[in-house]
């Protein structure tokens, strides 16, 4: 069964990275800078950097999970990371 996971994300819907968000890669994964709010996210996993850079070529959240290849034990950790990212403005809904 799948829920919405905060009162703002909603892995059901379609979102993309931020045009306000710049991602440099690092050996952990890769570094989150929003340019409008000058905040800094870690994407600690290369999986993470992959989901968040391919969020607007898929339908929904589940469907980008999916392309990426993140395990299914794996996908509540990932959701939480997403929703604290949808939080703070690094992905929005498209």
């Amino acid at each position: 069964m799948r829920r919405l996971l905060t009162g703002v994300f909603d892995p059901d819907r379609a979102y993309r990275c931020s045009p306000r968000v710049a991602l440099r890669p690092e050996p952990f994964g890769a570094l989150a800078y929003d340019f409008g709010t000058r905040r800094l996210s870690f994407l600690k996993t290369k999986i993470l950097v992959e989901v968040v850079r391919t969020l607007g070529d898929q339908p929904d959240v589940h469907t980008t999970l999916d392309a990426a290849g993140v395990p299914a034990d794996q996908r509540p950790a990932y959701l939480a990371a997403l929703a604290g990212l949808a939080d703070n403005g690094t992905i929005e809904p498209r």
